[in-house]
């Protein structure tokens, strides 16, 4: 499936900011699932520097800083992604998960190794008391690591409830496993921390999911948002994505940006600006197949 996504930014402040420094993530990974097309990335004011770069996961960041004085800031990243199906290793074929967990212990091989650091804590997935007990319902003796994993996914999926009130950016897991509501980065995060109490490897995804409107009604241009779900690895296969939230393991429809220990690593548009006050923020995100937008479907 080829996309065309666009995702805008928009601060406007209650007084001028003089100067702003911003890191952005929102140009897609490519990989061999994701191969992108033509893009696009606007910033208004037209920053006095600006340089891209891979970030220390490999992500694609822009830098960029603002010396002109502004009330308002608006960031558009138009781009054009092609996400071709992958495919999960079979419950069946996949190692159980004890066996995974030992391989990090003294990672010898080259995927091993990168892929042990994300079976530490991080500063927006610490591990609490109580996850492990939670986690080890569907971790039990010699399960394979990739059904562990789906059922793991499965009961977040039905034990919480979305909610878009019930948290904010910087909810702790604890209080997403006592209160059993959130969003998807909540649920991410939550799967995250109970896997890794099992010492297994699982990271950050940030990116999109193509969604459409309830039947009979138009599509809302910039209702889509930006969504978040995890990646586990299976020795032997790779990396597998989980879609806690959807209860899915992404293909075509989940479009990657960027990914990393957790949100921090992969925040959109975060930065360090003087001035500016009280500001108000309005994010609009359209993810369109390209046959939709020409008429095929």
């Amino acid at each position: 499936m080829i996309y065309r996504v666009s995702h805008l930014t928009e601060y406007r402040y209650s007084d001028a900011v003089t100067t702003s420094h911003h890191e952005l993530h929102l140009l897609p990974r490519r990989s061999e699932f994701q191969s992108g097309g033509w893009e696009e990335l606007s910033v208004s004011p037209e920053p006095t520097v600006r340089h891209n770069r891979l970030d220390y996961f490999g992500n694609r960041t822009t830098y960029v800083e603002i010396h002109e004085p502004h009330r308002r800031l608006a960031v558009l990243a138009r781009t054009e992604v092609e996400v071709l199906p992958t495919s999960a290793p079979l419950p069946a074929i996949a190692p159980p998960w004890e066996v995974a967990r030992e391989l990090f212990v003294q990672p010898r091989a080259a995927d091993l190794l990168e892929a042990a650091e994300f079976t530490f804590s991080s500063p927006y997935v610490r591990i609490p008391a109580g996850i492990a007990a939670y986690a080890s319902a569907s971790f039990t003796p010699n399960r394979s690591l990739v059904e562990a994993a789906l059922d793991l996914m499965r009961r977040i999926h039905t034990d919480f409830i979305y909610d878009n009130k019930a948290t904010n950016v910087s909810t702790p897991v604890e209080d997403v496993l006592a209160l059993r509501r959130g969003v998807c980065q909540d649920f991410a995060h939550l799967m995250l921390a109970c896997l890794r109490s099992q010492r297994l490897a699982a990271r950050y995804v940030s990116g999109y999911l193509v969604t459409a409107p309830p039947p009979g009604q138009p599509r809302m241009v910039g209702a889509d948002a930006s969504h978040a779900w995890v990646s586990v690895f299976c020795p032997g296969f790779g990396w597998l994505d989980l879609d806690p939230t959807n209860d899915v393991v992404p293909a075509e429809k989940h479009v990657t940006l960027a990914y990393g220990r957790d949100f921090g690593d992969v925040t959109p548009l975060r930065g360090v600006i003087l001035g500016g006050g009280p500001h108000e923020l309005k994010v609009a995100v359209d993810v369109v197949p390209v046959a939709e937008q020409n008429g095929d479907g």
